[in-house]
């Protein structure tokens, strides 16, 4: 958990992107939310969020439902329709508050929706709380993307290895003799530091004597 929270508190300033075609909306959100520290963008309608989500993967949406040709919601089903922008969390910012408009934008793909006439407060809370979500699946990926590349480099000495009986070398999977220490150490990272058994001991000093 302590590497865990490492990486997230370690993270460059979190990218939010603002939807809206209102640029009345669009001050009052950046003016409550440009003192947390964040990377702000805008796009003021569906198609240029579209293009600025894909060529720069924001962190978090806030997303206008009612603007000029494409909506919020279809812009969303687009996002979540792309690979590269299908994890993006978005939030919806509306005046419409019935339950069938809710659930609609839940149907969309959004994780949460704000509504007009905003409050400080709570847009400033609920940006926090799905951007450190994000944050945590981001780094629990890493981690364990790390720990699979991990478990791999160990499953390479598994399994039967041809070793020479008499030098000790082992044949690599290209076919080419390796010294065991050579081998070990390319295959898992190990170092070596010699030192003299008992046994070779008692040879070395019976031949000495």
């Amino acid at each position: 958990m302590e590497k865990l929270n490492t990486y997230i508190e370690s993270e460059d300033p979190a990218k939010v992107l603002v939807v809206d075609d209102n640029a009345a909306n669009i001050d009052v959100i950046l003016t409550f939310l440009e003192g947390d520290g964040y990377d702000l963008s805008i796009a003021t309608s569906g198609e240029m969020a579209l293009k600025i989500a894909r060529h720069s993967v924001p962190d978090l949406i806030l997303m206008d439902v009612m603007m000029p040709g494409m909506d919020g919601y279809e812009t969303c089903r687009e996002l979540k329709a792309d690979p590269v922008t299908a994890q993006i969390p978005i939030i919806f910012v509306t005046a419409k508050k019935e339950m069938a408009d809710v659930v609609n934008g839940f149907r969309s793909g959004g994780v949460d929706y704000i509504s007009k006439p905003f409050r400080q407060e709570e847009m400033q809370s609920r940006v926090s709380t799905h951007i450190r979500l994000r944050k945590m699946i981001l780094a629990q990926e890493r981690l364990i993307k790390q720990l699979n590349d991990a478990l791999a480099e160990v499953n390479t000495l598994r399994g039967l290895l041809p070793i020479c009986s008499y030098c000790k070398k082992i044949k690599d999977e290209k076919g080419k003799w390796k010294k065991l220490e050579r081998y070990l150490r390319e295959h898992s990272g190990a170092k070596f530091s010699h030192g003299i058994c008992d046994e070779c001991f008692k040879k070395i000093d019976m031949e000495i004597e």
